[in-house]
């Protein structure tokens, strides 16, 4: 059986971005018998994410992350439907998902490392197991209940950065439903502003290419900043960390202004910043959803529920095609995307 794949085909340089030159699309053949335990599976959709770029490095900086190695397949969050099995858990037609798909558009995999997916959970949006029902929702809900401390009642202002990407867009809308009496957001677009305020609900949104953050964070922050999740590092964090209030909460998500750098993760923070999270009593803890699986079902149970209800609204950008994950992945990286990157390979 022929089919497409991507492979690592360079790495980029030590603090430069990704280009789409540094995929590469090969055929390859599947052998046609299964062995025990293994399934053939056809994918449907594949994700792109910002922690992939740490991946692109031979050192990923994260021990929870391996790198991708050059030449070989690349894989990250994929969802697929079994063709045929040898798995007593996997039968033909079950859509299955994993963090570990192989960027194919066909794949013989090991049946014990798929999850089912039951398509009711996303009213048969099979992309959204990738991201609002998936582990980007997960990072959302669990992060803003974690680490954010919001409390209903307590006339708190929640400010999002990243906020019309992926995990952005669905932490601004559960700081909301979870009582926030404002959730502004920051991102790179005036088109992405209007989507935060029209589509999603944000109080307001900031266009921090376009617009002065400090400013403008004072205009539609007048009683500070309490909870702030940041998906972004760098500068823009520190001008909003100067407007938080005393006991505030960061939920320290991504750093996506720094992955190109050759820096650790989190990145240092300036000295100012240090010292106004130490006077102010302002909790950063670092957040990573997979020490929180225990709670996951429960989770994507309750995310399955806002969505269905239209309470959460999901944005996805859908590109199609195996051959366009390398352009993806770029376009990603720099912003191109509004909501989830989705690549659809097939029906």
């Amino acid at each position: 059986m022929q089919v497409q794949r991507i492979v690592l085909n360079s790495r980029p340089g030590k603090n430069g971005a990704p280009v789409p030159d540094n995929f590469r699309l090969e055929e390859t053949t599947l052998a046609p018998d299964l062995k025990d335990g293994e399934v053939l599976v056809r994918t449907l959709y594949l994700s792109v994410d910002p922690y992939m770029r740490c991946r692109m490095n031979e050192d990923t900086g994260a021990d929870y992350l391996t790198p991708w190695k050059l030449s070989e397949c690349v894989d990250g969050g994929g969802v697929g439907i079994v063709e045929s099995s040898r798995c007593s858990t996997c039968a033909v037609g079950d859509v299955v998902t994993s963090f570990n798909w192989p960027w194919q558009t066909s794949a013989v995999l090991k049946g014990s490392g798929l999850q089912k997916v039951d398509p009711q959970l996303v009213d048969g949006h099979l992309s959204y197991v990738l991201g609002a029902v998936g582990i980007t929702g997960l990072t959302a809900l669990l992060g803003v209940r974690e680490k954010g401390h919001v409390t209903k009642g307590a006339n708190q202002t929640m400010v999002v950065t990243g906020a019309a990407g992926a995990c952005g867009s669905i932490a601004g809308q559960i700081g909301r439903l979870d009582g926030c009496v404002r959730v502004v957001g920051v991102c790179g677009s005036d088109e992405k502003c209007r989507a935060l305020v029209e589509d999603l609900g944000f109080s307001a949104a900031i266009n921090y290419r376009q617009e002065d953050v400090a400013t403008k964070l004072r205009e539609c922050c007048p009683d500070g900043v309490d909870v702030y999740f940041d998906n972004v590092g760098g500068a823009i964090s520190d001008t909003v960390i100067a407007q938080m209030n005393n006991g505030g909460h960061v939920i320290l998500c991504g750093q996506i202004s720094q992955y190109n750098k050759d820096v650790p993760y989190p990145p240092p923070l300036t000295q100012e910043t240090q010292e106004a999270l130490q006077r102010k009593s302002i909790t950063r803890e670092r957040f990573m959803v997979l020490n929180y699986m225990s709670k996951a079902d429960a989770a994507l149970f309750e995310l399955s529920q806002y969505v269905k209800s239209g309470q959460i609204k999901v944005l996805e950008t859908v590109v199609n095609g195996i051959e366009n994950m390398g352009d993806a992945f770029c376009s990603m990286m720099k912003g191109g995307n509004i909501g989830k990157q989705i690549i659809k390979i097939s029906e």
